[in-house]
């Protein structure tokens, strides 16, 4: 699994990850939409952690940096 995301890109999937935890814990945003906001920011933080999201291989993208 070859990395296809850069540090920009995993730092705001991060980001949003910790704002859609904290959505869902201050119950700003609750039931079927929170549950979905709380199973993305998971995804994206997993992604990050991994430096690799599958979407971008099948959308063809990527946005890590070119080594020289």
């Amino acid at each position: 699994m070859k990395s296809n995301m850069g540090s920009a890109d995993k730092a705001i999937r991060i980001v949003l990850a910790i704002v859609f935890a904290g959505l869902y814990i201050t119950k700003l945003v609750e039931g079927t939409l929170g549950l979905v906001l709380l199973l993305l920011g998971g995804v994206f933080l997993l992604t990050s952690v991994i430096s690799f999201c599958p979407l971008y291989t099948i959308l063809g993208l990527n946005s890590s940096e070119k080594k020289k």
